[in-house]
């Protein structure tokens, strides 16, 4: 069983049950290593100073934030575990949405929600409820030093939960608008008869990375 990547509560009105989270998916491309091209031997990462024009121990080096031009706060874990919000181990529902309303852009990055033992019955009753009302969950999580906007959604297996991208990251510049280009029914007609011969069941086995491969 993989390591979960956060553990803590939902919170759901009165009743509240702990869950963890682990990672749905992650890329897998192909990866390199640095060689040196003379002997072929590993090349190894060093931490510079510019300052000082010399190499330092990963033991050295510090968080720090920049402030001003130039100017940095330094901070360390037990700083940032101490300003941490509550969602760093609650997360509370703050409205449900309809299954669908979420426009799938949004999304950044997807984790199974797995209920701790002593859950089983109150997870099992807020899937239920989702499924029954057709109805996904919007909460706040803390995690890997920020707080997600989350979107939780049922499947036929249990709860899936996705972080969500806040507006302002999204890139609405980069969207181009497309144009109002005229075309006759007949030839609506015809694309419409060509997505018909392409429907076919979703089936993700049959894909494959052919630059991979």
């Amino acid at each position: 069983m993989a390591s979960p990547v956060w553990k803590g509560f939902i919170s759901f009105g009165l009743v509240s049950f702990p869950v963890r989270l682990s990672a749905a998916a992650r890329a897998d491309p192909v990866r390199f290593h640095m060689l040196h091209r003379k002997d072929l031997s590993r090349i190894k990462e060093v931490f510079y100073c510019a300052e000082e024009d010399k190499p330092v121990e990963r033991s050295e080096i510090v968080k720090g934030f920049e402030s001003a031009k130039g100017e940095y706060v330094t901070v360390d874990d037990e700083e940032l575990k101490k300003i941490a919000p509550p969602t760093a181990t609650s997360m509370d529902i703050l409205q449900t949405v309809a299954q669908g309303a979420v426009d799938p852009i949004f999304f950044e990055t997807s984790y199974y929600v797995a209920p701790d033992e002593q859950a089983g019955k109150a997870y099992s009753l807020f899937h239920a409820a989702l499924l029954a009302t057709g109805q996904d969950a919007i909460a706040k999580l803390a995690m890997h030093n920020r707080e997600h906007i989350v979107l939780i959604r049922p499947d036929k297996n249990g709860l899936v939960l996705h972080t969500l991208y806040y507006p302002n990251e999204l890139h609405r510049a980069n969207r181009v608008e497309a144009s109002a280009a005229k075309y006759t029914s007949k030839e609506l007609e015809l694309a419409k008869s060509l997505m018909a011969k392409l429907k076919a069941p979703f089936k993700p086995d049959q894909f494959k990375d052919a630059y991979r491969e």
